[in-house]
């Protein structure tokens, strides 16, 4: 059975270094939101979140992936699809 009360990454998308990601994820109250990560290779720990909070959600993942999209700076010069 799937924790309604944490958050579920949908997607992680990597940029071509494999250095840093975004997460579309859905929030527990049925929103979406997005993530940008980075992580160092010298550093066991794995992904830290570059941001703080999270501030702007959405009512569908594709809207957050949009969002991503626009305001990502490697991700809207990453010409894969994204669907």
């Amino acid at each position: 059975m799937i924790d309604q009360m944490k958050p579920l990454v949908l997607q992680s998308m990597e940029d071509e270094t494999g250095d840093r990601c975004v997460d579309i994820i859905r929030l527990p109250d049925g929103s979406y939101t997005y993530r940008e990560c980075r992580r160092d290779p010298e550093d066991g720990h794995g992904w830290r979140h570059l941001s703080g909070a999270i501030l702007t959600t959405f009512d569908t993942a594709a809207a957050a992936r949009q969002a991503a999209g626009e305001e990502v700076a490697w991700l809207k010069d990453d010409s894969r699809d994204r669907t």
